[in-house]
Formats: structure tokens, C-alpha cells, sequence
């Protein structure tokens, strides 16, 4: 039985706007124990925000974090993303393609909805492995 980006995406995102300061978007990743945040206007995605970029694109180019806003360092259009009734299997050859742990879920000409991880398809795909372990885990902060 083929399984359906829908049955293992975390529907329940955070997500910022562009001119979020980047303090307060790691604050909200550390309070919901996420990774990411959508970027987005209401239903328009205007990015995504990895835990990632913040470092790379914003403190080790020098950036001030409570001057910086998440629009500038986020990953930007285009985006890779998916469907929720696209199957994990494109989900993971998107990520395998394009090199992402993360992908944006949408619907209705780009809405976001949810976000797939690499954990999440780990958990569905492989139950036994030790990146399901892991991503099933409670966080340990």
C-alpha cells in the first residue's frame, strides 16, 4: 500500500513572517522543538528557515540577530515542495535530489499545510532504524 505524504507530515508548523527578527524565530524553533519555520504571508510560502540558516547564513556571516529578519537569510523561491497526496517515495526522491532533510507541504496553489522531515519518513519507512529511534525520541532540552 502506497503511503501518502498527508499520513506522516507534521501538520502542525510554525511558521513566521519575513520581517520576523531572527531572535525571535529561534525562540518560537526552541518553545515548539522545531528545526524550521515556514516563512510565509498568510497562505503565500515565502520561504523556509532552517535552524541551519540561521547559522550558516546569518551568525557566521556576522549578522545581528535582532537585527536581521528571517526574509533576508531564508531559503527562497523556488522551493521544492510537495503535495499532501504525493506519495513518501517522491518525497523521498525530492529530498535525495535536491538534498534537503525538509520539505514544505501545500496545497491550493501553495498554501502550506504541514512540512515532511527525514525523521518523519524514517519513522514510516523503517520503523526499526536509528534515525526512527531518534526522531521518536523526547528531546533531551
Amino acid at each position: 500500500m502506497t503511503t501518502r505524504v498527508r499520513d506522516v507530515m507534521s501538520a502542525h508548523t510554525t511558521s513566521v513572517e519575513p520581517m520576523t527578527s531572527l531572535t525571535r524565530a529561534a525562540r518560537l524553533m526552541r518553545e515548539q522543538n522545531v528545526g524550521d519555520v515556514l516563512v510565509a504571508y498568510d497562505c503565500d510560502l515565502f520561504g523556509v528557515l532552517t535552524d541551519r540558516d540561521m547559522v550558516l547564513r546569518g551568525v557566521a556571516e556576522g549578522h545581528d540577530p535582532e537585527a536581521t529578519n528571517v526574509g533576508s537569510i531564508c531559503t527562497r523561491p523556488p522551493l521544492v515542495t510537495l503535495e499532501p497526496d504525493d506519495t513518501t517515495d517522491h518525497a523521498v526522491e525530492l529530498m535525495r535530489e535536491h538534498a534537503v532533510r525538509r520539505l514544505p507541504v501545500v496545497e491550493h496553489g501553495g498554501c502550506p499545510v504541514g512540512v515532511v522531515s527525514l525523521g518523519d519518513l524514517a519513522v514510516e519507512e523503517d520503523p526499526h532504524s536509528a534515525l526512527a529511534d531518534i526522531s521518536r525520541a523526547r528531546p533531551t532540552h
